[in-house]
């Protein structure tokens, strides 16, 4: 166990330096809560960056002048530590380091949820001891089956994949104000790439191809016990093939030979996962907004065009804009039959990639009463 301490926290020995390009978006809404008891939980896609995020922290820390051996850091997916607790982890960081129970330190625990009791865990290291824990997780399931252990006990900080502003750095494109042609020529790329970091940088399909089976059969069919392989991987090609459009429970169902509770349930999977994220429609009637058709909406756009081929800008265009205002919780919006693509109580946005609306959008458009709208219509929202 020493051994495996020691070669995760290589800082207790020798200079540190995480060469990653920086993250900042994330970096400061963890240091803005690092003074605070609160655990922080990083969510979010399977290799969006988490655990390149919490190396950077670390980093910053030690910038900071905060001793190397304040600073713990455990992959708990490890095969070298998977028979041990994280409190017999701590313990015998205490035990390297001459550490008493009043010592204060930072605890980085990455994909926490491997540990079968860690709610129970994370609760007691919480109410007992003077440390502040930073944790990871690609499974949403903790925030939801975990509620009652850690209930006002955390802070949540979802990690989106790449901003077009990102991915302009980890391309390392540097582009002038005259360079229109080349900043368009850039957004393609970003329509079709998506903001995976490692795939962003080698463009490797298999990469990407590998990252979907690790979703599907560690976060989806391992994770909750599926015995029915096939059914998911069907319906995850079927929600590709449906981003950006209204979803019938019933119509999956038929295609796919099972039940609509058993269509909403792996569908929910997927959304624990990062994977896909459903939308519904505007209404101010509760009963119209849950039984009305949702929309489907992908966690990166280049998964989608790994599967069903770089076609429908339109529709990546429109995830895009999503996943730019998803902290907004949008609904979408229909009115006699009319359909503006995203809503909140004052925004309404259209998305329109090299496109206009039509003379009935335009009117619907119009008539909606909120305090701000826009059309967002290529690269310029998305900057």
């Amino acid at each position: 166990m020493e051994a495996e301490l020691y070669k995760q926290n290589p800082w207790w020995e020798e200079e540190f330096e995480e060469k990653s390009y920086k993250r900042d978006i994330y970096l400061n809404k963890i240091f803005e809560n690092i003074k605070n008891k609160e655990i922080i939980f990083l969510t979010g896609l399977r290799r969006i960056g988490k655990t390149t995020i919490m190396k950077q922290e670390i980093q910053v820390l030690l910038q900071q002048k905060v001793s190397p051996k304040d600073i713990l850091f455990l992959n708990l997916d490890s095969f070298n530590l998977l028979e041990y607790s994280i409190h017999q982890l701590v313990e015998k960081y205490r035990e390297i380091h001459k550490k008493s129970i009043k010592d204060f330190f930072y605890l980085f625990l990455d994909e926490v949820v491997s540990k079968e009791n860690f709610e129970q865990e994370l609760k007691s290291l919480y109410d007992t001891e003077n440390i502040k824990i930073i944790c990871s997780s690609s499974i949403a399931t903790l925030m939801h089956d975990k509620k009652a252990f850690l209930t006002g006990r955390t802070r949540t900080i979802e990690v989106m994949p790449l901003t077009f502003q990102e991915f302009l750095q980890f391309k390392e494109a540097k582009i002038k104000k005259s360079d229109r042609a080349v900043l368009e020529s850039y957004f393609k790329d970003y329509l079709k790439l998506g903001g995976v970091p490692y795939y962003v940088l080698t463009e490797d399909k298999e990469y990407l191809n590998e990252l979907v089976q690790s979703i599907i059969y560690k976060d989806i069919i391992a994770y909750h016990h599926i015995s029915n392989e096939k059914v998911i991987k069907e319906l995850f090609v079927l929600l590709c093939e449906r981003v950006g459009k209204a979803m019938s429970y019933n119509k999956l169902a038929n295609i796919l030979k099972i039940s609509v509770d058993s269509v909403k349930r792996y569908i929910d999977y997927f959304e624990k996962a990062y994977l896909f994220y459903t939308v519904d429609k505007y209404s101010k009637s509760y009963n119209e907004k849950v039984t009305s058709p949702k929309k489907i909406y992908i966690g990166d756009v280049g998964i989608k065009n790994l599967i069903t081929g770089f076609r429908d800008l339109g529709a990546s265009y429109e995830n895009l804009v999503f996943l730019k205002i998803k902290h907004l919780e949008p609904y979408y919006y229909i009115e006699k039959s009319i359909e503006i693509d995203f809503r909140t109580k004052n925004l309404l946005i259209e998305a329109k990639y090299n496109n206009k609306l039509s003379e009935k959008q335009l009117k619907t458009f119009n008539s909606v009463k909120v305090k701000e709208k826009i059309v967002a219509n290529g690269v310029d929202f998305l900057i």
